[in-house]
């Protein structure tokens, strides 16, 4: 079995696989249920169609952290790693007995932590702590804070983008988070508001400043709160091209492709602008160490 492991699979997972097999089973046991129910619900849903994505960056941190080596220390810590494991452990019943996402989902953080520290020792949580807390990304939030942060987001997309385009002399009135352009109202809903682009921006954001090795430096900071203002412009941006797309060919026109389509397109330009940002960035760093 070993040999044909080693035929088909690269040798840096096979080792992985070896090292880590009571670790990957145990994990499995508990995630593949989870994961199961999560793509056939809310990942369906526009508000966290981000989740496959997050759940693939969350496997490669994990499969990149190991192929850098083992940690020196490898003393196993039994008594927090059974008390953080039983935590999740007890978080994971309720949630999966009760359909409470928050502690389903955020109960893999303290029981991916517990047995880490049970099989290896705190150096190796220490190692794997950046992929373990990307986790979070991972959570649904709460419908309550969801509706918090999407209220206000919400009107001042809808507020922005009917300011440009009155700006630019087209016939646009504001009502709350309802947009009316000549003969039709758009109503900016909570997939519009910018959240699913903000959160998966800030997990990119966070990605790119770990793998680029910003950390906590002035870079990295200013990069990474730079991820809010992008994600708002950007959403500003597709609200604005909805409306112009609805306005010149018609209603169908704006609801239909145009509508995932505009999403897709100002998701890779809030990316761009990530990059740039970053680039920009590194210009000014680099003459600050000039002098």
């Amino acid at each position: 079995m070993s040999s044909l492991l080693a035929r088909y699979i690269p040798e840096s997972i096979v080792q992985f696989i070896r090292l880590n097999y009571l670790l990957i089973l145990g994990f499995s046991i508990l995630c593949i249920p989870t994961i199961a129910d999560l793509s056939q619900d809310l990942w369906q849903t526009p508000e966290q169609g981000h989740g496959p994505f997050i759940l693939a960056i969350i496997l490669w941190l994990f499969y990149k952290t190991n192929t850098e080596g083992r940690p020196a220390e490898a003393r196993s810590n039994n008594i927090s790693g059974a008390i953080i494991f039983s935590v999740g452990a007890l978080s994971y019943i309720l949630g999966r007995s009760q359909e409470i996402w928050l502690f389903e989902v955020g109960a893999f953080i303290p029981m991916l932590s517990g047995l880490i520290l049970l099989i290896a020792g705190s150096a190796a949580l220490k190692k794997y702590f950046f992929a373990i807390s990307f986790i979070v990304f991972l959570i649904p939030l709460p419908g309550v804070v969801v509706d918090a942060l999407t209220s206000g987001l919400k009107s001042q997309v809808s507020h922005w983008a009917e300011v440009l385009l009155y700006a630019a002399n087209y016939p646009v009135a504001r009502s709350g988070v309802m947009l009316v352009v000549g003969q039709y109202q758009l109503l900016v809903a909570d997939a519009c508001s910018g959240m699913n682009s903000l959160f998966s921006l800030f997990a990119l954001g966070l990605l790119y400043i770990h793998i680029g090795g910003y950390g906590f430096s002035w870079r990295g900071i200013f990069l990474f709160l730079c991820v809010v203002p992008i994600a708002f412009i950007a959403n500003v941006i597709r609200v604005m091209i909805l409306i112009l797309v609805t306005y010149h060919f018609g209603d169908a026109a704006g609801q239909g492709f145009i509508h995932g389509f505009a999403g897709m397109v100002v998701f890779a330009v809030a990316l761009i602008a990530f990059f740039i940002t970053d680039f920009l960035l590194g210009l000014i760093f680099v003459k600050k160490a000039a002098k």
